[in-house]
């Protein structure tokens, strides 16, 4: 029990010296800080514009991206689906519709989801 008591009383000797050492700051302080802060607020505002403008454009790319990748896959799996009809080949088949509706769904995602992330970003 001794320990836990000197313990304890050496944490309240601790934070009694750094409560001691704390100096209020002065007026001239406070202000230069409010200077600095609206300064830093000054300058961080027109960049919030510019940098709605890069996502906004980051956003529209991303969907052409996505598109051409959609309409790719769909073209891969239209050859793929002619080829296993014109093989009879169902694993062929199988493969093609598979890739032809996933460029579909992709070229639908582009179309219609990905705009929608604009609306998620504040203005």
């Amino acid at each position: 029990m001794s320990k836990l008591t000197a313990t304890f009383t050496r944490v309240t000797n601790a934070i009694s010296d750094k409560a001691a050492r704390y100096i209020p700051m002065s007026k001239a302080s406070k202000i230069a800080k409010a200077v600095i802060m609206v300064m830093v607020c000054m300058a961080v505002m027109p960049l919030q514009a510019h940098a709605a403008g890069f996502i906004t454009e980051a956003i529209d790319i991303l969907g052409i991206v996505i598109i051409a990748i959609g309409g790719g896959l769909g073209i891969w799996g239209g050859v793929n689906l002619l080829e296993g009809y014109g093989n009879d080949n169902p694993g062929a088949k199988s493969q093609g519709i598979k890739q032809l509706m996933a460029g579909l769904g992709l070229i639908l995602v582009g179309l219609l989801v990905i705009p929608q992330l604009e609306t998620l970003l504040p203005s």
